[in-house]
């Protein structure tokens, strides 16, 4: 008799009971948890008074220097002499009156410059033979300083309203053209190609395609020429001026008036940034359907 006994294993049935615990409190507030982007979820001083925290800042040191005495009235008047004159020029009605003789000066430089760069741009940015006729001569005319040509004009044009809008007109019509006339050359080419594949029109395809792809740089180079024209502007305004920001200003160099010169300069900004906020404006809602980074 063997000594070695056979073992048999029988298999044994097993059940598994599953149990499904409802989730608890903290699974849910997960669950239910917005995603938002990182910088959507960052958290701390909002940005427009970030934004304003640093022309605060500015003042405040140039109130603290004026009035110790560190900058003397003589040199630059303190924040509360300039605020002071300007109530008297708003209640005069003087301000206001200068404020619309000189943007509407800058309006028609603009408008009359604008039409002149975006037109040379379209012709020359469509036909080889419109660039060839008309690129090298504006790239030879932009190079020369406009400053430079105030005696031209005053000779040409007088000492009138003229010889003020010509000027703003040459400064605000180069940025245009140029900008324009790179946004025409630089359309996505795969765009083109899709056009002629749908059998697109030579109007078509530019009304459809050209035009809106050069759109972006058409509003790049609308803030540059209002940034010239301002500038522009203030050149323009010394030419025998009787009415407008400059005239002011000039009178104020005359009598050594500080306070006066810094509101006109503050003017000049103010409406500087109020212009550039319309571009804006008109950039979001002409370029909504492209996507662009916004920062982080």
């Amino acid at each position: 008799m063997s000594s070695i006994a056979t073992i048999r294993i029988e298999p044994v049935e097993t059940t598994r009971e599953t149990t499904v615990e409802p989730p608890s409190a903290h699974a849910r507030s997960v669950a239910m948890k917005r995603i938002e982007p990182l910088s959507a979820a960052r958290r701390g001083v909002p940005r427009w008074l970030r934004r304003a925290l640093g022309p605060v800042l500015l003042i405040a040191l140039w109130h603290l220097v004026s009035i110790t005495g560190v900058l003397p009235q003589e040199v630059l008047a303190g924040p509360s002499v300039v605020l002071t004159s300007a109530a008297k020029l708003v209640a005069t009605g003087e301000l206001q009156q200068a404020m619309w003789v000189s943007l509407g000066r800058a309006l028609a430089g603009l408008a009359i410059g604008g039409t002149i760069g975006v037109s040379l741009a379209v012709l020359s940015g469509l036909s080889r033979l419109g660039e060839d006729l008309i690129d090298a001569t504006v790239q030879m005319l932009r190079t020369v300083p406009n400053v430079a040509l105030i005696p031209l004009l005053i000779i040409w044009l007088g000492i009138g309203e003229a010889p003020k809008i010509a000027l703003i007109a040459l400064g605000t019509a180069f940025p245009l053209y140029l900008n324009v006339y790179a946004g025409i050359r630089n359309v996505d080419a795969s765009l083109i190609e899709a056009g002629r594949t749908l059998n697109l029109s030579r109007s078509a395809m530019i009304r459809h395609i050209i035009l809106p792809g050069a759109l972006p740089s058409a509003l790049v180079g609308l803030r540059y020429s209002l940034g010239i024209a301002w500038l522009a502007l203030v050149f323009g305004e010394q030419i025998n001026a009787t009415a407008g920001i400059g005239y002011l200003m000039a009178n104020a160099r005359e009598f050594f008036q500080t306070d006066v010169i810094v509101v006109c300069l503050a003017v000049y900004a103010f409406l500087g940034l109020a212009v550039d906020f319309i571009v804006r404006t008109l950039e979001r809602i002409f370029l909504s359907w492209r996507p662009a980074f916004s920062g982080t």
